[in-house]
């Protein structure tokens, strides 16, 4: 028996529109963040996904806050889906909110970027950014 051309045609877009309705594959992110100097205060977290929502505060995809608690802390974010991203960490040790600073303006309290980019500023979304695989990601995020 012959499938007419036809039927192979329906069958195939019957096939091919199951497959679109398929959910978008997550993967897991697992952020490690070092050089904690005090246990004392929280760990603040934000995940971003692009470069407005980097340079204007924009609400980020995932995040956390979570008592410091020793040197190296590991934090995992699951089931996002595989794309770029850029993360920012805070350490708030009086859990005011904000990142504090001297009279000079210099950041007194432990923050960090993801690829811990060398620079005196905050960096740029492009010079932060790093690629979440399908297969998920680890990253280490150093605090200054």
């Amino acid at each position: 028996m012959t499938v007419s051309t036809p039927y192979s045609f329906a069958i195939a877009c019957l096939i091919s529109s199951g497959l679109a309705a398929l959910p978008a594959r997550a993967a897991d992110l697992d952020i490690k963040v070092t050089d904690v100097r005090a246990q004392q205060g929280s760990l603040r977290i934000a995940v971003i996904d692009s470069a407005a929502g980097w340079s204007d505060g924009g609400k980020p995809v995932a995040g956390t806050v979570r008592k410091a608690q020793g040197a190296e802390e590991t934090f995992h974010f699951p089931n996002l889906p595989p794309g770029r991203y850029a993360v920012m960490v805070m350490h708030d040790q009086n859990d005011n909110g904000k990142l504090d600073s001297n009279f000079m303006g210099m950041p007194i309290e432990g923050y960090g970027f993801s690829n811990n980019p060398a620079v005196m500023r905050k960096p740029t979304f492009e010079e932060a950014r790093f690629e979440l695989e399908t297969a998920g990601s680890a990253i280490t995020v150093r605090l200054r």
